[in-house]
């Protein structure tokens, strides 16, 4: 299910808006701010919570900003290109933009791409990338021509794929489409032909693309109103040739195929996409949200003073032009469900009905042809009938690909697993996906040589499996100490038990710094955070005089407050196991599960985990928002609920360790102040109260 909330205006002022729209909304680097940027002079920085603007800055008369203005994480500054050729960098303190820094390029510019994790991206009109850095320190440098003549890019994204940027930008030339994917980590550029459908003939309006580390879901949504899907893999096999990719259906019928001014689309999870367009050649301009997997339309909302035909989304907030005004329609999208996706179609569901569950037994699969043991004959038969009312048949290529997982070597399973996961979605392909990991897991227990993975990465990034489906999955990570395995399961899997999540802390807590070092593990939750170079400084710096006393001079009071200095400075594991230990505070669990498992954690490790805790409580404190930077960081929420369960579990055990004695004071002086804080705000509270009974 999904839904779509009141809407509500962000500014009163009407924006500099042309016939074609805004240039761009833009994330800064608060999660509450954002920058617009209207199709003429003038760059706005809005509060989306105040519903006001914080700031803008505009060029002056005869110049005109040609893209969008975006926000460089790594130092809060704000860029934006004016006049193709001209860039401008400045902050939150610059008031006039004609004194800001300046720098003329060699070659017109297209867009700025900024993102979490990286120096911004500057993409120029011949399809040639420079990181900012490198075009600051030689802003004349020669630019190379990537398309061919007559080639114009129409649309372009950036992501963020095992820590590294992705940039995909499509170019259109005589009605032809193609696709170009540029890979920084290994500065590999491959170009793909977009090419149309059996019965597809109209002209593509719009583009949308996500990502899941393997392939690029691009979309596409055209003039006869449809959308359309291609995967383009990430990892191309042949990066110098020109592939082909074939779009295949999606949705049909979305929009009107003859919208005055034009629609747009976007991707919000991998089940939900949000559409902007007339749904009828008579009706008005709408905003609808659309359940991809099981093509129905979950929300819509008509939008009567008409759009641009421009669509944002950042959190769960939706951004348009509504007639004039930029407006803010917040969303909800759930887990896509068949019951969900039917309960939209019904008026209310009808009572004494039960919840379909989330998760089949993949066991009670096994007789349907898809599995690889037989047992109890008659049991099997009754499966098989059951299943065999909502099941579709088997494809042919599926039955290979089992057969291939049975007897073929790990190298032949990873390329057709590759070719299965890139082909269309069947109705079958949970059933299958998971009968392959059955297969996988089945001959690794027989073979122990044999482990296959990378085909079981893939697998398991496909979001159709879960612990109950294949536990043994998790046991063969456990047994390998296979963190990278152990930690996408945690991110991907639901309902991964207490006693496996408690397993896999010990892992985590456990293996050695150097064989984390040589892992390939998914860094994204520890962005802008976790820092060793300041760790380094703070060690050399022990003589620098603070708060206008001298090491010398130090008291015990001074003493305390330097250990807590240090403790905010840095971090007391590497990034890389802060990365699993992060894994494990997002895990799901029950607090009556979890705790008995708790206890059978060495001290010395619940200390460490203690001591990360706390280092993230205090990051977690050094802004208002309480809030960590990064993609997906633990929560403060999180974070204060496993302080609180290893305490309740290990408190007697953690009292007795020399270590932990500061540790402990600081988490107690914490909690003081915590008492005061809140004692504070209950007598505001009672004062407030009283006054307004006084008022009445």
């Amino acid at each position: 299910m999904a839904a779509l909330e009141e809407g509500f205006t962000l500014s009163a002022v009407c924006l500099g808006a042309g016939p074609d729209g805004l240039l761009g909304v833009e994330q800064s680097d608060k999660t509450d701010q954002f920058l617009v940027t209207d199709s003429g002079r003038t760059v706005i920085l809005y509060k989306v919570s105040d519903q006001k603007p914080l700031g803008s800055w505009s060029v002056k008369q005869g110049q005109i900003i040609t893209c969008p203005a975006v926000c460089n994480f790594q130092t809060g500054e704000y860029v934006v290109v004016h006049d193709s050729k001209v860039l401008r960098i400045w902050n939150n303190e610059d008031v006039n933009l004609d004194k800001v820094f300046k720098a003329t390029l060699s070659a017109e510019v297209y867009r700025i791409h900024s993102i979490q994790g990286t120096e911004p991206l500057v993409l120029f009109k011949e399809g040639a990338v420079r990181g900012l850095e490198a075009l600051l320190a030689e802003p004349q440098q020669k630019i190379e021509t990537v398309i061919s003549d007559e080639e114009v890019i129409k649309w372009t994204k950036v992501f963020m794929v095992f820590r590294h940027p992705v940039l995909i930008f499509i170019t259109e030339k005589c009605g032809n489409y193609f696709a170009y994917v540029q890979m920084f980590n290994s500065n590999i550029l491959s170009k793909y032909t977009l090419l149309l459908g059996q019965e597809e003939k109209s002209i593509i309006q719009s583009f949308t693309a996500s990502v899941d580390r393997k392939f690029i879901s691009l979309m596409s949504l055209t003039s006869d109103g449809c959308i359309y899907e291609t995967l383009i893999p990430i990892r191309p096999n042949d990066p110098e040739k020109n592939q082909r990719v074939v779009r295949s259906l999606l949705l049909k019928a979305v929009v009107s195929g003859n919208a005055r001014n034009g629609v747009t689309l976007t991707v919000l999870d991998q089940d939900h996409v949000a559409v902007l367009g007339p749904p009828l050649p008579a009706s008005k301009e709408c905003l609808a949200i659309w359940n991809t997997k099981f093509q129905t339309l979950q929300a819509s909302k008509e939008l009567p003073q008409g759009t641009s035909g421009q669509l944002w989304y950042y959190g769960e907030n939706l951004f348009m032009l509504h007639g004039k005004f930029l407006t803010i329609i917040p969303y909800k999208c759930e887990v896509s469900s068949l019951a969900g996706a039917l309960g939209k179609l019904k008026h209310s569901q009808d009572l004494g009905t039960h919840a379909m569950p989330h998760f089949v037994n993949w066991e009670t699969s096994q007789g349907c042809g898809l599995g690889f043991q037989d047992s109890e004959p008659s049991k099997r038969i009754l499966r098989r009938r059951k299943i065999e009312v909502s099941v579709e048949p088997e494809h042919p290529a599926s039955k290979q690909l089992l057969s291939t997982v049975k007897k073929d070597s790990e190298k032949h399973i990873e390329v057709e697993v590759r070719k299965f996961l890139a082909v269309k979605r069947t109705p079958d392909f949970q059933i299958v996906t998971g009968d392959i990991v059955t297969g996988l897991v089945g001959r690794c227990r027989a073979e122990p040589s044999f482990y296959p993975r990378s085909a079981l990465m893939q697998l398991i990034q496909t979001h159709v499996l879960s612990y109950s489906l294949c536990p043994a999955l998790m046991e063969v990570a456990l047994e390998k100490t296979d963190v990278q395995m152990l930690q996408l399961c945690l991110q991907q899997f639901p309902d991964v038990p207490e006693s496996v999540i408690c397993t896999c802390l010990k892992i985590f807590l456990s293996i050695g710094d150097d064989s984390l070092q040589e892992t390939d593990i998914n860094m994204e939750s520890v962005s802008n955070y976790s820092d060793t170079v300041q760790d380094e400084k703070m060690e050399e710096q022990t003589e620098i005089v603070q708060n206008g006393f001298s090491p010398e001079e130090d008291n015990r009071g001074q003493g305390e407050s330097q250990a807590a200095a240090e403790e905010a400075a840095s971090c007391p594991v590497i990034p890389k196991r802060a990365a699993l230990l992060n894994a494990i505070l997002h895990s799901a669990y029950s607090e009556t599960f979890l705790l008995p498992h708790l206890k059978d954690i060495p001290a010395q490790h619940i200390t460490l985990f203690l001591q990360y805790l706390y280092f993230l409580y205090l990051k977690c404190s050094e802004n208002a928002t309480m809030t960590l930077p990064g993609i997906h960081p633990p929560t403060l929420n999180q974070i204060m609920d496993w302080i609180c369960l290893l305490l309740d579990a290990n408190f007697t055990v953690v009292v007795m360790i020399p270590e932990a004695k500061r540790l402990l004071l600081s988490l107690y002086k914490f909690v003081k102040s915590q008492i005061c804080i809140c004692s504070e705000l209950n007598k505001i509270e009672a004062r407030d109260m009283f006054c307004l009974r006084l008022c009445q």
